[in-house]
């Protein structure tokens, strides 16, 4: 899916190494489990973004059709100033974006 690539900026490595980080953990609500469910997402993209086209399924292409609008609804949604330290930010990295890209 062409848009999946264009809206998910991160390499599998480099999200992978976001997710990990207290400000990655810090933004999103929370699945009842501790972890946000943006935070999830986010571990979710790295398991397809690993995934050749052929092994995609159904849902896995569903997944990747909400990521892209979750991407542009945020970026639709820029806050003013520096944006570097925000939760804003955080957010889309969790999406496998980095707006500072």
């Amino acid at each position: 899916m062409e848009e999946f690539g264009k809206a998910v900026n991160m390499t599998p490595w480099s999200l992978r190494r976001w997710l990990v980080t207290d400000d990655a953990k810090s933004v999103g609500q929370s699945d009842g489990h501790g972890e946000s469910t943006v935070h999830a997402s986010g571990r979710r993209i790295v398991e397809l973004l690993d995934k050749g086209k052929v092994d995609l399924t159904d849902d896995d292409v569903a997944h990747m059709r909400k990521v892209v609008g979750c991407v542009h609804r945020h970026l639709e949604q820029r806050p003013a100033g520096d944006v570097d330290d925000t939760p804003w930010r955080y957010s889309l990295m969790n999406w496998g974006h980095d707006p500072l890209a």
